[in-house]
């Protein structure tokens, strides 16, 4: 009891700012000192991010039609039951796409790519299959296109995580200054050094030297190009001083144009295009690889893989050894082909996994073959990492000649392996 007392006794001088304050009241708001207000930069609000679960709810490009739930309390949702049993039976639905997607084998880039835009939509957003040719994994380089030109408001994924690895970027090169400051400072109190030109000035100092000697040695450029320099650096339209004037001929006492083209001088007073005047054509794809391809053609039959060369759709009978045949580099013939092959090992690996309801994406940034993810890339990152390494143990392979995989892979490089994963915090799986 008495400890308790005396820490409150030694508790009430810290909360009395005013000498002439009476020991033991309770201070009010007026007799309390004014706080010092630190401003804040407001910060700006980000945009809303886009509803991932409504957009990616279905996890295969299939359209699925589950009974109604039945409550024991009401009859009428046996009724019901009944009636879509009923329904279903006499009209059964389609689950597949009508008509299908439709994909392009490229031999050279030994993939297959979806051009239809709707197409490209549903394979990413139901299953997250492929990825753009023109972007780093989800195909929305028209999005960011329209983005950097205005058009739309927003920023993607890679343009946010783009800013975020810039804005690190600058903040550790602000800190390395504060701290070679710190160090330099330190060094002139004790008289080791010198004054030392501040690091914006020798900057400076490096940039004027740099346009005195492009300023002595004129003669190192031609005519035409310091005219295109000077109209860039004054941010005009640079055709006027590039593109030649077509020749124009002599009628009576005047100088005549052709019809299409206009003098020089009236080309500097036209208004210059802009990029929002000039239309956007989607130029990407939806890159998938053999192993997705294959799935989505042989598992799910909801891809139509067509010959480049013919435009005519290739039997899935026929798919395989061509997949099989390009699975390496150069093609191998239909003879050279064994049990053992890329493609299979990768396929069965994906079908595997993909049967069991994970979210499977090629995993070469990290040095194995396959990620798993539980709901997409969208959500979270990759729970496990999968390296196919195939077994030659079994008693088929002895005397075959074809025990390839055999002291080619030994434990160093497993456990590089296995040390990149652990840094990147997921498990390897060794199928």
């Amino acid at each position: 009891m008495t400890d308790q007392s005396t820490a409150d006794r030694e508790s009430v001088p810290l909360l009395r700012e005013d000498p002439d304050q009476v020991p033991g009241e309770v201070p009010n708001a007026n007799s309390l000192p004014a706080r010092t207000h630190v401003d804040t930069k407001p910060q700006p609000r980000r945009p809303p991010k886009p509803n991932f679960n409504k957009i990616h709810a279905k996890k295969l490009p299939l359209n699925t039609y589950p009974l109604p739930t039945f409550v024991p309390q009401n009859p009428l949702t046996a009724l019901h039951i009944a009636y879509i049993l009923l329904k279903h039976y006499i009209s059964p639905p389609s689950s597949h796409p009508t008509p299908p997607h439709i994909g392009y084998f490229s031999p050279e880039t030994r993939s297959v790519h979806v051009t239809d835009p709707e197409s490209i939509r549903v394979l990413w957003e139901q299953g997250f299959f492929g990825k753009g040719t023109l972007s780093r994994s989800e195909p929305n380089w028209l999005a960011a296109e329209r983005r950097r030109r205005g058009l739309l408001a927003g920023e993607t994924a890679e343009e946010h995580t783009r800013k975020r690895r810039d804005e690190r970027r600058e903040f550790k090169m602000e800190r390395a200054r504060k701290e070679r400051e710190a160090i330099e400072e330190q060094l002139r109190d004790e008289g080791k050094i010198g004054d030392v030109a501040p690091l914006d000035e020798v900057l400076i100092e490096g940039r004027s030297e740099q346009q005195d000697v492009l300023e002595k040695s004129p003669t190192s450029l031609d005519q035409g190009s310091i005219e295109a320099a000077e109209v860039l650096s004054n941010g005009t339209a640079m055709h006027s001083a590039i593109e030649p004037t077509p020749p124009a001929f002599q009628v009576g006492e005047r100088t005549a144009f052709p019809a299409n083209v206009q003098p020089a001088t009236d080309r500097s007073h036209r208004s210059p295009l802009t990029d929002a005047d000039v239309p956007i054509a989607n130029e990407e794809h939806l890159q998938l690889n053999l192993a997705e391809a294959f799935f989505l053609t042989y598992g799910l039959g909801v891809l139509t893989v067509l010959s480049l060369s013919t435009n005519l759709p290739i039997p899935t009978s026929a798919l395989l050894p061509l997949f099989r045949a390009h699975s390496s580099f150069p093609p191998s013939p239909p003879a050279a082909l064994a049990p053992d092959d890329a493609f299979l090992l990768a396929y069965t690996t994906y079908h595997h996994f993909r049967a069991l309801g994970w979210v499977v994406r090629p995993g070469v940034k990290f040095g194995v073959d396959w990620l798993l993810y539980n709901r997409g890339p969208v959500f979270a990152h990759a729970e496990f990492a999968v390296l196919v390494a195939p077994s030659y143990s079994h008693a088929a392979w002895a005397g075959t000649g074809l025990q390839r995989g055999k002291g080619q892979r030994d434990w160093w490089w497993l456990h590089c392996v296995n040390r990149v994963q652990s840094q990147v915090r997921k498990s390897l799986i060794v199928a």
